[in-house]
């Protein structure tokens, strides 16, 4: 069925000043939709040094096919986006690429502008909680194996990893941030790679999981600041103030990347519905155990509380 929704390329400015560039993505029309009855939209952006053809798009046809307006996009600096430095992670600007995202699809007629439905996994999964903050246009969030406090995941990381990984990362991250201090380029460090490299994520399956979803223009690095910034990424901590929005948290019981426990504490100060599966950190994406029960769950959850007709 979802070979006959035709994605239609969407281009939008995000940022101000230097930091100014245009976003790319796709949009899949929901099915059914028209001008006089404009549906629901959600709007997919990836995690870590993701791209939006790095596994989103079944997620974003499942929700197309069930009449929901999807759009997929990549943040500054990543994929077909525009912008530099590239593959450099900052929250705060994802974030506005977020809302820049949401004021371009609100503009489209087949789309109810004030029905948007914030969707993220990992990194973003943090930064649909946030986001969606203080919002009357949001309806719904949908957050999946969220990353909510940086400093949970360090400690876990701390678990999981050899020491000598660990020492590697920590001088990565300083060395950028001395680059940085003095106008230089951020030094980059890989994403994925085996147990022991020098890659951010280097545990035990995640460089086979991870490049089963790899699009095209994703890049198999990303700015070695990000090793210390995420230490002050705490979107949980502000998760109670999303108490009268419906939140979907999907956790990955066996999680080694973003806790699970953390992800509970945001979803309880929510007051979010909760899904757990008994998977990693990637086994809720495409071609993975646990994708199709976390497609199923979503679209139960806005079925309830987003319907594609208003009541």
């Amino acid at each position: 069925m979802t070979d006959r929704l035709a994605a239609v390329d969407l281009a939008f400015p995000s940022g101000t000043g230097a930091a100014a560039a245009e976003c790319r993505g796709w949009f899949l029309p929901a099915r059914g939709a028209t001008a006089d009855r404009p549906a629901p939209c959600v709007v997919l952006a990836h995690g870590l040094g993701g791209t939006a053809d790095s596994g989103l798009r079944p997620f974003a046809e499942a929700f197309a096919d069930a009449g929901y307006a999807a759009l997929g996009f990549d943040y500054r600096g990543f994929g077909r986006s525009a912008g530099a430095p590239r593959q450099v992670v900052s929250p705060a600007r994802q974030q506005e690429d977020y809302r820049a995202a949401i004021a371009a699809v609100t503009a489209r007629p087949e789309v109810d502008a004030d029905r948007i439905i914030l969707w993220g996994c990992s990194l973003s999964g943090g930064h649909v909680l946030e986001v969606a903050r203080g919002r009357t246009d949001v309806a719904a969030v949908v957050s999946v194996i969220p990353l909510v406090d940086g400093r949970a995941a360090a400690v876990t990381a701390v678990r999981q990893h050899r020491p000598s990984a660990l020492l590697r990362s920590t001088g990565s991250a300083l060395a950028a941030k001395v680059a940085s201090a003095l106008g230089r380029p951020e030094p980059t460090v890989p994403l994925v790679g085996p147990p022991g490299s020098a890659a951010l994520l280097s545990l035990e399956g995640y460089e086979e999981a991870y490049t089963s979803v790899a699009g095209p223009t994703w890049r198999n690095e990303v700015g070695a600041g990000i090793g210390a910034d995420l230490g002050s990424f705490r979107p949980g901590a502000h998760a109670a103030d999303l108490a009268g929005i419906p939140v979907l948290v999907q956790i990955a019981d066996l999680d080694r990347s973003a806790p699970p426990h953390a992800a509970a504490e945001a979803a309880f100060a929510a007051r979010a519905e909760v899904r757990h599966y008994p998977g990693d950190h990637f086994d809720l994406f495409p071609g993975r155990p646990c994708h199709r029960r976390a497609v199923e769950h979503a679209l139960l959850f806005l079925r309830r509380h987003v319907p594609t007709r208003p009541r």
